[in-house]
């Protein structure tokens, strides 16, 4: 489908922040993630009828797609991801949501460019990012890799019996 303007409708896609960096119109983003999160949340409230509160657990579309869901309620708090150039190296210092080797989990990463700073504020960052996640239904440990980097998995709380 296209528009007088000839550009494609696309579907909405949150930002895991290991790709390239959105460069439309800030204000027009900011409007696509606050209605997909409002969707989103209303999703929850339709499919978790059964929680006492079915905002603060994730939906069967978080569980079969954690990467987009970390990814979108990241965005929709105002956290900035983290951007790769063509070249795949980091052009932007923010969160980077990626898969791990478990099934469910993601990995959350606080990313930049070399000689960027990210390292020192990696964590406080996610710090923030954990703080934004686990109301809203995720686990979240933080760990320390190679080279002592920080990082996050992220996992949707069980389903309550």
């Amino acid at each position: 489908m296209h528009d007088s303007g000839g550009e494609q409708h696309r579907h909405f896609e949150a930002v895991s922040g290991n790709g390239a960096a959105h460069t439309g119109n800030a204000e027009a983003r900011a409007a696509q993630v606050r209605t997909a999160f409002a969707g989103l949340l209303q999703i929850r409230a339709v499919m978790n009828t059964g929680a006492a509160e079915p905002h603060a657990l994730p939906a069967p579309w978080e569980r079969h797609r954690p990467v987009q869901a970390v990814a979108l309620a990241l965005e929709a708090a105002g956290i900035p991801p983290s951007a790769t150039g063509p070249d795949g190296r980091r052009t932007a210092v923010g969160y980077g949501v990626g898969e791990t080797d478990a099934p469910g989990t993601v990995r959350v990463e606080w990313l930049g460019p070399p000689g960027s700073g990210a390292a020192q504020h990696q964590q406080a960052e996610l710090k923030r990012c954990a703080e934004v996640l686990r109301p809203l239904g995720w686990e979240v440990l933080e760990y320390r890799g190679r080279g002592r980097q920080r990082f996050l998995e992220v996992e949707p709380l069980p389903l309550p019996i």
